[in-house]
């Protein structure tokens, strides 16, 4: 991919599109989705041996942070819940206070 594409790739993505969805209205309540956008990217060009040659690439990720709800003329942002991520803290906690039983109980 030569960096003319990567570059464009790139701009078509990191939009606000990409930070907010499209709203959804149902019964007199619009919910507005968001989410965390990341992306960064990089290209080269160079020539080695007599040969010339550019490449590029980029990373976008994303992950829902909440929504906004507009409801009778009101405003309220309602955050979303990881629970892949509160899981995860939650394992490293006990794995970490288990650990540390552990070493008061090996100390004389």
């Amino acid at each position: 991919m030569g960096l003319e594409k990567v570059v464009g790739a790139m701009r078509d993505n990191l939009t606000v599109r990409r930070v907010y969805g499209e709203p959804v209205e149902k019964d007199g309540v619009v919910v507005i989705p968001a989410a965390s956008v990341i992306g960064g990217g990089g290209g080269g060009h160079g020539t080695e041996q007599g040969k010339e040659g550019e490449g590029g690439g980029f990373m976008l990720a994303a992950r829902p942070v909440g929504a906004y709800v507009l409801k009778g003329g009101d405003v309220r942002w309602v955050p979303a819940v990881d629970l892949t991520f509160l899981g995860m803290v939650f394992a490293i906690m006990i794995a970490t206070i288990h650990k540390a039983r552990r070493r008061a109980q090996v100390r004389p």
